[in-house]
């Protein structure tokens, strides 16, 4: 299995829902957001991916998010926008866009320097096997 990582960035404001303390209050972040993807075999070009193609699909997902209220942006408009939240979501919207002989392999989202979530999406059962 080879693998492929890149990070981008985003800014953008939430609060959280049914939370005491300070981020029940609107505040905002810099998000950063490292893509983890795999392929079991590389393509003609010796690569499992265009770094350039993958900064440009991460972009893509990320594009809804930037410079938003996140409670205000579908599904964070009925789904508490927790780190954890922004992890699946960019993972479901980047998995859709990725050609089908890669595989998403983990997503982390970091609010700040010290604080970040990860989601490991489901993996396809003939990769469960193999790494």
């Amino acid at each position: 299995m080879y693998r492929l990582s890149i990070e981008d960035r985003f800014a953008a404001a939430h609060n959280l829902r049914n939370y005491e303390g300070d981020c029940e209050r609107l505040h905002g972040h810099n998000w950063r957001v490292r893509v983890e993807v795999g392929a079991a075999e590389l393509d003609n070009q010796q690569m499992v991916l265009d770094f350039r193609e993958m900064k440009a699909l991460l972009k893509e997902a990320l594009e809804p998010l930037d410079h938003e209220y996140l409670n205000e942006t579908p599904p964070f408009d009925t789904i508490n926008p927790t780190t954890e939240s922004l992890c699946r979501y960019i993972a479901e919207r980047l998995g859709r866009r990725l050609p089908e002989r890669i595989s998403l392999r983990r997503v982390e989202c970091w609010e700040s320097e010290n604080c970040g979530a990860t989601y490991l999406p489901p993996r396809p059962p003939e990769e469960s096997s193999n790494g």
